[in-house]
Formats: structure tokens, C-alpha cells, sequence
């Protein structure tokens, strides 16, 4: 991230110079240190949750004075001013706006001795007469033909989508975080917008209101906790990560749970929304929120003296990229729809999806085609934007009316891509958010080839999985009386498999030697193994193992990737003779009739111990496994039968186990 708070001081300069030009009723107060404060960085649970605490010692964070509150004496000092009404405090921005009419109330607080400026940032009074209407493209929901139930081939899926909202979830292989148990369970998402109207009485959130998954609401505007009478935007984008309509609209993280912050003035168009939309995003923080959604932009305003050009546009100057950026310091997850303006004639971003921190959202339809009216990149300082792409080209929603419908506009391929992220997220928090926003981008349909409209493409949900987990997983390899352990890390569901391959010295390619179930499980989590390969007839060297994880066993869908290599060495080679021999063990294993022409041998094993889990393991001359059995004994000498008729001809080598410990191993000849 750039630096931002010099550039702050160019922003409030200009605000300062507009109010010779027009009459204001609310001004930013900017202030210029926080002096006196009460707040100290050793007790941060004075204005931090432990969440927000948390996240900061997770990623390595430190609290500094940007986190600290505005100086409440400050505060007290501005409110008491007659005629003046204190609306919102940013700490990060360490700034007040405030409502007043009364000139000499603006001499008095420039007057205070911690009063850099005061500007003046709007004009017209929430609740007064409209001027605008901002989300006019993105006001009309197209009702859906009545459902058509659920595609016969996603049958195996964890939710049931319904055609619709499979389209949309397919696109990315969303599907597959969803099955493999990440739908947003435990990660909390702030919704900055509008309003969210009739959000907690509409059928679309019957799970998350029932569950209790919204967990705080309020109104900048307002100032008050109510947000449910406001303009449906905003709930609209909430329908999009929220909704769980089983066959009709599914959402992209139904189980996550949910801010929602009204930080927008629907009816105008000032800087003190963006203002308003930094207190957000620092509630979002101190709150201990994870990601913030937002489907709000700024460019031009219903007086043009606040208008920003496109130089504006390069990631630091605007007040919400700033604090957009901020909140992405802070270790949030910022995604952000890039616009509408792709039909007019500025067609560029805005602000404030140029940060250079956020992850602009641009629209496409459920084919990847781009939306005519996606507002298109790059920065104005060359960051490529938008920087991923999603639905936003008839996009599913929940209407006011209480029907489902689609609709367009960036505004929802912003929380589409939103939800996405927040389930890739859920599995893997031991991964900052930039490395969250790199994976995204790298998973994208055009990362090696990005463009003005899309960005760095579509990402694949899938791939950008794979990428995080290749990251994640570990291994090692030791060898000991010539038998390799071989040790590893990952994550994992029930449905998965892991493949061992090796490669011994001398070899100039991998051999599969053996395979892993993993523990049960239908949510993804880490896990840890092992894998015990008898070296026989390996010359000394180096030998290479490298785990191959299959994340998707089935057919239609396969994927498999190798999540790490591991090496270890042997400086004497193992071979069958009388001073290196790997059945040299002091129990006893072996084999009759010995060589073998039947179909069965018998494998006898003597112990002065009983054993209950007896994994047998038996290897070709190459030291490939070609079968793998489980037993158990009691104290003694056990006779089992092995079968070989499936086995060719030739040399084999039959080891067993005590739980994971070798307890010998014998060659069989098959004749």
C-alpha cells in the first residue's frame, strides 16, 4: 500500500477553497493530532474488539496511533459549539463532520488551537428533496420464470442451487469450496451501502435472520442502529452472499455472518458519503470483521466544484481510497464494485475501487461476456483494473416485492465476488488478505493476459484453492535402517486422496508407491500423516518423494495437484544382503510355500506381543505398491492367507506393521 495521509491534507485543501464557492450545512473538521487522548496502545480493548485485536496479532500488525479514537475532549469541545450537531468521527482519518447553518459557529471552531481546517463537504440536509437517484441502473429486478428445479448434474452438490444461481456459482467452481465444507462459517462480512431494506422480514434471509447471523447494523447517515426502511440496494447486494432458497437462490457464503452499515445518502451525491463510508469500514475494524463488501463509487457530485477528475483516480487521493486502503492495512479483505460509467462518457473507475489495496469488481454475465456498462480500467496511476470480474450481468437478487428476479450493475458482481472470497478465505486464515487478493487474481481467466474490462479475468475458485494449499502443505522425508518416513501436512476433507510417488537414485521419473485415505471429515482441516516405503535394492543417493493430492476424485471433475517434494538420503544403499538386510528384525515374518505357484501364500508372523491394527504391505522388485491389506493377532505365531493370483511374475517384498512401526518384512517369489 502507497502512503496516504499527506495526500489526505491535498483532499481537505481543496474541500477548504470549494466553501468560497456555495453555502454548506456540513463541514469534515479535520484535527490536527490526537493529544489528551484517554486511549493508550497497551489496553486496546478500550476501542478495539478482541477480533480486531486478534487479526492484527494473526498477520503481524501492529496498532499504532491511526487505530487510536478521535480525542473525546475534542469531540466534546466541537459539540458544545451552539448551533453545531457532531455527526461522525474517523480515527483513521482523524476528522469530525458535523451539520450547522451558523457561520460564526465555523469562525469558533477554526478557532480551537486542535482544529487544522474546516471544510466545508455538503450541502443539502439528509431527508431533503432528491437531486439524484444513484443506483437508477440498478433499481429494475427482472422476475425469474418460475423455477425449474435443480440440474441433474450437480446432484453431489452440498447446496441445492436451483439453475440460476448454479450458473452464476459454476462460473468460478465455487461449487467446490461449498462441498468441501467452506461456505463462510465463522468469518464476518461488513456490508457498506444504501440500506437494506426489509432485510430481516424478506424470504431470501430466513437462514441468516433465524441463525442470527447478522450480527450489528447502523446508520451513518441517521445515526441510528436501523437500517431495515432505507433504500433496497444494499439488500439486494446482501442477497447475493446471504440468501439460502433451497431449488431458487443460493447465495455465494450463506453461512458467514454479517455487518450492515449504511453509510450512503441515496438521494445526493457529497463528499461527506465518502466520509461516511471510512467511519464504516473502521467499524467494520474495530468490530473484528473480516472483509467489507461495498457497492459504492464516487466521481461526481451534485456540485461540481467536488468533482474529481481522472488524475484523481491513482489509489490515494479521494477520501474513501484512502480509507478503502486503510481498512486493507488493517488486514480486511476490501472488495469493491468499479462502476457503472462504462456507456458514459467517463467510463473509467471510481473511487473508491482505485485503491491500490482493494479488489475492483468488474461485471460479466454468467458466460464471462462483459457488461457494456462496466466501468473500465486502469487506474490512473496504471494498477490494472478492475481486477477480477464476476456476475453482475443478470445477476440473481432478492427483490423488494419479495420475489426473486435478476438485475445488473457491478454493485452485485462486487459481493458476488465478495462471497466468493470469503469462503477461499475461511479456508486458509493462516494467509493474510493480500495473499488472498494474489490468489484471486492469479486464478483469474486472463491473469497472464489482463485487460481494461475484466481485469485479470474470471477466477476459478478451484485453482485459487489449489494455489493456497500448495502454499500450506509441508513434508518431510527420513530414512532409518533403510525404510523411509515420509511426513506431511495439508488440508483436507474425507472425499480427497493422497498419492505417494518416488523417485530413487538413478531414476529419471516418479513411480506411485502408495496411496492415503484422509482422516474422516466434511470440513476442510488440517491434517497431518505418514507413509512408510521399505527401501530394497535402492543404490545410495538422494531419493525424491513427492505428494500428489487428488482434491476432486470425481471423473468428471477431476484434480489433482502435487502440494510438495520431499527429499532424503542414503549414504550406504539398502539391498538384501547379510549385512544390509531390511527383514533383519527380531520378530518374525515370513512366507509358504516360498517360491509360490498358487493363488494363495501363507504369511506367518510371530510376536511375543498382540497386535490389533496389522497393516500388511506388499511392494513389487521396484518398490511399487501392489496390495494392501489390514489384520490384527494375539500373542505368538498367526497364519494368514495372502492372496497373489492377481500378482504377476516375479519378485516381492511383504512388510508388517505394528500400527505405523515395521515389524519385518519377507521376499516372495511368484513363479
Amino acid at each position: 500500500m502507497k502512503r496516504i495521509l499527506p495526500l489526505l491534507l491535498i483532499v481537505v485543501s481543496m474541500l477548504a477553497t470549494s466553501t468560497l464557492d456555495a453555502q454548506f450545512t456540513r463541514y469534515i473538521v479535520k484535527l490536527k493530532n490526537k493529544g489528551g487522548s484517554p486511549y493508550s496502545f497497551s489496553s486496546p480493548l478500550n476501542y478495539l474488539s478482541q477480533r480486531a485485536i486478534d487479526r492484527r496479532t494473526r498477520y503481524g500488525i501492529a496498532i499504532d496511533s491511526s487505530d487510536l479514537p478521535v480525542t473525546p475532549a475534542y469531540i466534546t469541545q466541537i459539540a458544545n459549539v451552539p448551533n453545531v450537531t457532531v455527526l461522525n468521527a474517523s480515527r483513521w482519518l482523524n476528522s469530525v463532520s458535523i451539520l450547522t447553518t451558523d457561520a460564526n459557529a465555523i469562525t469558533t471552531i477554526n478557532g480551537f488551537a486542535f482544529v487544522q481546517s474546516v471544510s466545508g463537504i455538503a450541502a443539502r440536509i439528509a431527508g431533503n428533496s432528491t437531486t439524484r437517484n444513484k443506483f437508477e441502473l440498478e433499481e429494475t429486478v427482472t422476475p425469474l420464470p418460475p423455477a425449474n428445479g435443480r440440474p441433474s448434474q450437480i446432484m453431489a452438490d452440498f447446496f441445492n442451487y436451483g439453475t440460476n444461481s448454479f450458473n452464476e456459482i459454476h462460473l468460478h467452481k465455487g461449487e467446490f469450496l461449498h462441498n468441501i465444507g467452506l461456505r463462510g462459517q465463522g468469518v464476518h462480512i461488513a456490508m457498506l451501502d444504501g440500506g437494506f431494506f426489509s432485510y430481516n422480514t424478506l424470504d431470501a434471509f430466513d437462514s441468516v435472520n433465524t441463525n442470527g447471523q447478522i450480527l450489528s447494523t447502523w446508520d451513518f447517515v441517521a445515526r441510528n442502529a436501523s437500517v431495515a426502511e432505507d433504500n433496497s440496494h444494499g439488500m439486494q447486494c446482501f442477497s447475493t452472499i446471504a440468501a439460502n432458497m433451497p431449488g431458487l437462490f443460493v447465495g455465494k457464503a450463506p453461512k458467514a455472518s454479517f455487518h450492515l452499515f449504511r453509510t450512503e445518502d441515496v438521494g445526493s451525491e457529497y463528499p461527506i458519503e465518502e466520509h461516511n463510508w471510512v467511519c464504516g469500514a473502521e467499524r467494520a475494524d474495530s468490530a473484528g470483521c473480516d472483509v467489507i463488501s461495498s457497492s459504492l463509487g464516487y466521481y461526481d457530485f451534485d456540485n461540481a466544484i467536488f468533482n474529481y477528475t481522472f488524475s484523481n483516480m491513482d489509489g490515494n487521493t479521494t477520501i474513501c481510497s484512502i480509507g478503502a486502503d486503510m481498512a486493507a492495512k488493517k488486514g480486511l479483505l476490501v472488495f469493491n464494485s468499479a462502476g457503472n460509467e462504462g456507456n458514459n462518457s467517463w467510463g473509467r473507475i471510481i473511487a473508491p475501487s482505485d485503491g491500490d489495496s482493494v479488489v475492483a469488481v468488474g461485471a460479466v454475465n454468467t458466460s464471462g461476456i462483459p457488461g457494456s456498462f462496466t466501468s473500465r480500467g486502469p487506474s490512473a496511476d496504471g494498477q490494472i483494473k478492475p481486477n477480477v470480474s464476476s456476475v453482475g450481468v443478470g445477476a440473481v437478487v432478492q427483490s423488494p416485492s419479495n420475489t426473486i428476479g435478476t438485475n445488473n450493475g457491478t454493485s452485485f458482481a462486487a459481493p458476488n465476488m465478495a462471497g466468493l472470497g470469503t469462503c477461499l478465505w475461511q479456508g486458509f486464515p493462516e494467509f493474510n488478505n493480500m495473499k488472498i487478493v494474489y490468489a484471486l487474481q492469479q486464478a483469474g481467466s486472463r491473469f497472464s493476459n489482463p485487460n481494461d474490462t475484466v481485469g485479470y479475468g474470471i477466477p476459478d475458485m478451484k485453482t485459487a484453492f489449489s494455489s493456497l494449499l500448495i502454499d500450506y502443505a509441508t513434508s518431510s522425508a527420513t530414512i532409518t535402517n533403510c525404510n523411509t518416513t515420509i511426513s506431511w501436512s495439508s488440508k483436507d476433507v474425507a472425499a480427497m486422496k493422497y498419492e505417494i510417488e518416488r523417485k530413487a537414485p538413478g531414476e529419471s521419473a516418479y513411480t506411485k508407491i502408495g496411496e492415503v485415505n484422509p482422516l474422516a471429515g466434511d470440513i476442510l482441516a488440517n491434517h497431518s500423516y505418514q507413509f512408510n516405503n521399505p527401501l530394497v535394492n535402492i543404490a545410495a543417493g538422494t531419493i525424491s518423494y513427492r505428494i500428489r493430492q487428488i482434491i476432486d476424485t470425481a471423473t468428471a471433475t477431476f484434480t489433482a495437484l502435487y502440494i510438495d517434494t520431499a527429499n532424503a538420503s542414503t549414504s550406504t544403499g539398502c539391498f538384501t544382503t547379510a549385512t544390509n538386510d531390511p527383514s533383519a528384525v527380531k520378530d518374525l515374518v515370513s512366507v509358504q510355500p516360498n517360491p509360490v505357484t498358487g493363488t494363495t501364500v501363507s504369511l506367518i508372523i510371530e510376536t511375543p506381543y498382540a497386535i490389533t491394527n496389522m497393516p500388511i504391505v506388499v511392494y513389487d522388485a521396484k518398490g511399487s505398491l501392489v496390495l494392501q491389506l489390514k489384520g490384527s493377532k494375539n500373542t505368538g505365531k498367526t497364519t494368514l492367507d495372502i492372496p497373489v493370483a492377481n500378482l504377476a511374475k516375479g519378485k516381492y517384498y511383504i512388510k508388517v506393521f505394528n500400527n505405523q512401526k515395521p515389524v519385518g518384512i519377507t521376499e516372495l517369489i511368484r513363479l
